[in-house]
């Protein structure tokens, strides 16, 4: 459900080497309490939905009561899904579930419909974020719908969250192919193959990204203490429908000086699904989009997906601003 902003160019170079982060001169600080995870979704996505709940049930099956994650969903459809159609995708897979299927369901269920410009994946998120904290979560991570919480995904977030409270943290991330299906948490090592783009440090390792690779963030998987996230403000809710919001988000951390941490081990996997390249689909939510972007930060995101859009005769960068070209074409697939 991410935007993905970082990625639609699809001309990040591969990550260069990065040193770890410096050892703390102390202890690190206690490991954060309540843990809430989550995730925005609409009823496109129910299918990856079900498959992820059932994943988190697997991951903490077993974990304390004191400990016990906080999930918190956001559906930003117009109108909220039909509860008994849900309830019945969850019983389909109950049995591939390890943990009590009513540890599947959100403690926090919130609606954001969407606005003029689409979903508001943005102001989605902020809200959940509000909630979670209300209900006393110290660490909030979000998981994209389409993502998939490798076994290790939470316990690494929570050690690096002890280590590095000030920080935005982020896991790498597998795209899983059609034909890869995992029904078990146990069948995803297996499946590792962690987006080349992006840095992919050792499991346990924490490696601190220079200025430059702020713009390698994305939102599919990543974490951030309450503290943090207050420091930080959240999501711009100027963003709606595709793109731009988790770049947005990168450089407002880095303006800030809130450091970004590449978390080894913290494996998110993504479900495969239909997309186009370029996103023929989203093209005026990208121009919409990449103009709040550059409003307040002077450039234009997304230049792939926007030299793409020229190349076929469909946008012109003219006077400064990206605008969809005369008689350019409408929408292709």
């Amino acid at each position: 459900m991410s935007g993905g902003s970082a990625v639609p160019g699809g001309n990040a170079p591969p990550a260069p080497d990065v040193a770890p982060a410096p050892a703390a001169d102390s202890a690190p600080a206690p490991a954060p309490g309540r843990v809430a995870v989550i995730t925005t979704a609409s009823a496109a996505r129910h299918e990856h939905l079900v498959r992820q709940r059932r994943f988190l049930a697997e991951a903490v099956a077993g974990e304390p009561e004191s400990e016990r994650m906080l999930r918190v969903e956001v559906w930003l459809d117009s109108e909220e899904p039909d509860d008994e159609e849900l309830d019945a995708e969850e019983r389909d897979g109950e049995e591939l579930a390890t943990a009590n299927a009513a540890g599947l369901r959100a403690d926090i269920s919130l609606h954001v419909p969407p606005g003029p410009g689409g979903l508001r994946v943005a102001a989605g998120r902020n809200a959940a974020a509000h909630a979670a904290i209300d209900a006393g979560a110290d660490l909030l991570v979000f998981l994209d719908v389409d993502c998939l919480p490798g076994r290790e995904l939470l316990p690494r977030y929570r050690d690096a969250a002890a280590r590095h409270p000030e920080a935005i943290l982020s896991g790498p991330v597998t795209y899983l192919a059609s034909v890869q299906r995992p029904e078990l948490i146990d069948d995803l090592p297996a499946l590792r193959r962690p987006h080349r783009a992006r840095p992919a440090p050792a499991p346990g390792a924490l490696v601190t990204a220079p200025d430059a690779q702020y713009d390698l963030f994305w939102s599919l998987s990543f974490a951030l203490t309450a503290s943090t996230w207050h420091r930080l403000g959240g999501f711009d809710e100027s963003y709606e429908g595709y793109g731009a919001e988790d770049t947005d988000l990168a450089w407002t951390a880095r303006s800030r000086g809130i450091p970004l941490i590449w978390v080894g081990g913290a494996d998110a996997f993504h479900q495969w699904h239909p997309t186009s390249s370029p996103p023929w689909a989203h093209l005026d939510a990208i121009l919409r989009n990449g103009a709040v972007f550059a409003d307040r930060w002077g450039t234009w995101p997304m230049g792939g997906w926007l030299d793409a859009f020229a190349a076929a005769g469909a946008v012109e960068h003219r006077d400064g601003t990206w605008r969809r070209a005369p008689d350019g074409p409408v929408r292709r697939r």
